[in-house]
């Protein structure tokens, strides 16, 4: 529970990186806020998995078989959260000036993206299972959906709501 603790705290004070990044959509050019947005996922991505490693206790021979697989998961979760943040910045951009047809259109791109998180998720269970006994990789799930849903959070606290 304490190695769950420390997640959380690691996991909201990079967090707080998302909090600068989101605060400049209005005033930054499209530039600055993509090299923020990236460099706040690229610290993201290294410490999720200095989380996982914390908690995930794993032998010699199961961390040989789950590093790959991990980092293949991840790759296709990047390629989810691209699109996501992509959607982010088209917002940010357009926010002000949204038609109702626009507004629906990147709704609908949002919730897209987040079934196929769930899709990439519900994928790789069994693959994990391959390598990994179930606990583990029910543990490791459990950590891997909290600290995307802290992520989450962050991230929708700091964009602005739809302007009416």
């Amino acid at each position: 529970m304490k190695k769950i603790f420390s997640c959380c705290v690691l996991v909201l004070a990079f967090a707080g990186i998302n909090s600068v990044v989101f605060a400049q959509t209005e005033t930054a050019n499209g530039v600055e806020i993509e090299k923020d947005l990236e460099l706040a996922r690229r610290n993201l991505r290294s410490e999720k998995k200095k989380l996982i490693a914390m908690n995930v206790t794993l032998t010699d021979a199961e961390a040989t078989k789950f590093w790959p697989v991990y980092d293949q998961y991840v790759e296709e979760m990047r390629k989810h959260n691209d699109e996501f943040y992509a959607l982010i910045k088209d917002y940010a951009a357009h926010q002000k000036t949204l038609t109702d047809d626009q507004a629906t259109s990147m709704i609908k791109r949002w919730a897209d993206i987040q079934l196929a998180q769930v899709q990439t998720r519900q994928k790789y269970i069994p693959i994990f299972e391959k390598v990994i006994p179930g606990r583990k990789v029910a543990l490791f799930m459990q950590i891997d959906r909290r600290l995307y849903a802290l992520m989450d959070l962050q991230v929708a606290s700091e964009i602005p709501l739809m302007i009416q």
